[in-house]
């Protein structure tokens, strides 16, 4: 039989590997939907809404590089665009799949459902354009061409790419071939200028700190830019949006940079270093500290995806992997300082018995909670605050959406990342139960699976970040109906889960003890009081004019 529109298109997704498809069903979609469900290769993954889907998918990304998303039109692909605009800002290749009405329809302008009404079939297509780097209506005669095209533009920015499908023409044969476009060469003349300036720069210095990046890791050079450091032998700090990139485990590492907030030693060492390195990082609010970090640009180097500044000069046409192995081959060995034993690990946990949970108390022993391996998915707001400072065990890593932030994102981010992770690595989920109870019900997903997770629900009462930073913490909106979160999972299909309800240390140490041995998921809602908030989030409240004001 000829391969048709769609399973080209999944064939060639396939083979950069995406092995599982997230989605909601629809008639427009109906094609797709089942050629991705008879696909030998390919799982498809029912989610609750199409935007958990684009979560899930986004979480799926995060470690396998790639990821896809599967709505109908109209009111399936406006559900998942904030989950895709949150894959575009958090730079993640995402393949966003669309089932259109038949072509006749779309000639006729009939009125049809899942549209305006108006007889337009285009107007959602051009909404999805500023939260993706490229995007197709695919037919039988552009299929072969367009999709090589795409997967091009998805790997060369890291950015999601729409992919429309009408109906009628999905299901015909592809007309026409192409292949695979290669990714783009640096300049070599380029390259080589840049590595001149970078180490007659680092050269001249007598300290220096690289700061490693989220774009680093996605990527795929987080081994590059291992080897780098450990060739020169370069000290490293880490930006919020960037905890996980490289491990902690090493003694490079100096703990983590947050400008004036937190960690003075790191702040003093990375700001009167006379080199720092940016690779691949990105200085946006929450990475600066709300932007008190004060780098200078003239003692800053700045290596992107695809060029490199150095000292207010920027090479183009220079890639990152090409610029990282030179510099690896090139760099001499060197005795870097680095400071004195910053601590890079939390404070002792303390208490026990009836005491209560609170932030000195809890993030301790979720620090010490973490094993080799583990990803840890933390929410937007006070948790991800917390846990950034943590001390991660070889081979841990952080997943958190600092630059997007839109809250609900982590627990079909874990879904996703828990299908992903096929070497049976652990996956801990903290959220607090504001963000829960958006997304709350893909917790289903995991039972439905055989999925295994550690969850951990922050109970305070409301939203707590927004207390944090709003005029009037005790206002309306930042209260929460009052649910019963330890029952979810059974009502949920997780029947088999170990659930508790903790509200002082001893119930907290027994239940996370159970949950470090535990053969099934599970799911811990933790009780603290309403303002019950970690180090940089009162921080953040204490400079909010800086937040605001950049």
């Amino acid at each position: 039989m000829p391969t048709t529109v769609i399973q080209h298109v999944l064939n060639r997704l396939r083979d950069i590997g995406v092995h599982h498809v997230f989605g909601v069903p629809g008639d427009f979609a109906f094609p797709v939907d089942d050629a991705i469900a008879e696909h030998p290769d390919i799982e498809w993954i029912g989610s609750c809404n199409e935007l958990n889907a684009a979560y899930s998918a986004d979480g799926y990304a995060r470690l396998r590089g790639v990821g896809a998303v599967c709505t109908t039109y109209g009111v399936g692909e406006l559900s998942a665009i904030n989950g895709i605009a949150g894959a575009y800002t958090e730079h993640l290749p995402l393949f966003h799949l669309v089932g259109m009405p038949k072509m006749p329809v779309q000639a006729h302008h009939s009125l049809v459902h899942h549209t305006l009404g108006n007889g337009e079939f285009d107007l959602f297509r051009k909404m999805t354009e500023p939260v993706v780097c490229a995007s197709a209506i695919m037919t039988p005669q552009n299929t072969a061409a367009e999709t090589e095209r795409l997967i091009a533009a998805a790997l060369y920015h890291r950015r999601p790419v729409y992919m429309a499908f009408p109906a009628d023409l999905a299901e015909m044969p592809v007309v026409g071939e192409a292949q695979p476009i290669p990714a783009p060469a640096s300049d070599p003349a380029q390259v080589q200028a840049a590595v001149r300036a970078i180490t007659d720069m680092l050269g001249r210095a007598d300290s220096a700190c690289v700061l490693p990046g989220i774009l680093t890791e996605r990527s795929g050079l987080g081994a590059d830019l291992q080897q780098f450091l450990d060739t020169s032998a370069l000290p490293f700090a880490t930006m919020m949006a960037d905890k996980g990139v490289l491990d902690e485990d090493q003694t490079a590492y100096i703990g983590m940079y947050d400008g004036k907030l937190m960690n003075e030693g790191v702040r003093r060492f990375v700001e009167d270093a006379d080199v720092v390195v940016l690779v691949g990082a990105m200085m946006h609010d929450f990475n600066t500290g709300a932007f008190t970090a004060n780098l200078d640009p003239g003692r800053t180097i700045d290596i992107r995806h695809h060029h490199v500044s150095v000292d207010g000069m920027t090479y183009q046409s220079v890639e990152m992997k090409d610029l990282l192995d030179a510099l690896t081959r090139k760099l001499p060995r060197r005795q870097w300082p680095i400071p004195s034993a910053e601590v890079t690990r939390m404070s002792t946990a303390g208490g026990g018995g009836d005491d209560s949970i609170t932030a000195d108390n809890l993030y301790p022993r979720w620090e010490n909670f973490l094993d080799a391996d583990d990803i840890l998915v933390a929410e937007t707001g006070t948790v991800s605050m917390g846990m950034a400072f943590a001390r991660l065990p070889r081979g841990a890593t952080f997943q958190n959406q600092s630059l997007w932030g839109s809250i609900g994102w982590a627990t079909p981010a874990a879904v996703g990342a828990a299908v992903a992770a096929t070497d049976a690595r652990r996956v801990v989920l903290i959220t607090g139960e504001g963000s829960h109870q958006l997304t709350a019900q893909e917790i289903s997903q995991f039972g439905r699976l055989g999925l295994r997770p550690v969850v951990f629900v922050l109970n305070n009462h409301g939203y707590l970040i927004e207390r944090l930073l709003c005029k009037d913490p005790g206002i309306a909106y930042n209260d929460l109906a009052n649910w019963r979160y330890a029952e979810l999972p059974r009502a949920l299909g997780c029947v088999d889960w170990f659930t508790a309800r903790v509200s002082t240390l001893a119930e907290l140490d027994r239940a996370m003890e159970t949950a470090a041995k535990a053969d099934t998921g599970c799911y811990i809602e933790v009780m603290t009081d309403t303002y019950t908030a970690p180090p940089l989030a009162n921080q953040l409240h204490d400079n909010i004019g800086t937040l605001y004001s950049a």
